[in-house]
């Protein structure tokens, strides 16, 4: 027989106290993300299609920022989702605030990009390369018109 999953309650039928960690999976334990340099040059992109090359690296923008993301789990997240350093836990976690966390599950970017193709085709379209460098397959000709 299987189990109930319990729906996990809107932000907005929450009380105003509550505190939002107590229904939630730690979405922010499971991921750092770094501010990274506009990508202006071909050599800027190619450090982020670098970055991608690795597992668990994605690139995203937010308001036009640009961010390196990496997924990865705190080795302080417990398995009930609590930190298990939460008295001695780092400045930047104690900084942190649930006002603006991703608690919703519908948090999306401007960009996302997690593979180092998609990158190649985005800097092909900002930097509008020549004709015989893209990494795409050249167009076909057209078949001939049979009547």
């Amino acid at each position: 027989m299987a189990t109930a999953v319990a729906e996990k309650p809107r932000r907005q039928d929450l009380p105003v106290d509550a505190n939002l960690c107590e229904f939630c999976t730690a979405k922010c334990c499971r991921y750092f993300a770094l501010p990274i340099e506009t990508p202006e040059a071909f050599e800027d992109f190619e450090y982020l299609r670098w970055y991608l090359l690795h597992e668990r690296a994605s690139v995203f923008t937010e308001d036009e920022n640009w961010y390196l993301l990496v997924h990865t789990v705190c080795k302080h997240l417990q398995h009930d989702h609590r930190c298990g350093i939460y008295e001695t836990r780092p400045q930047i976690c104690r900084e942190y605030s649930t006002k603006n966390c991703e608690y919703e599950d519908e948090w999306t970017y401007d960009r996302y990009f997690e593979t180092p193709e998609q990158m190649w085709e985005y800097s092909e379209a900002v930097l509008q390369f020549g004709s015989g460098s893209s990494i795409r397959s050249p167009k076909p000709s057209l078949l001939p018109v049979i009547g």
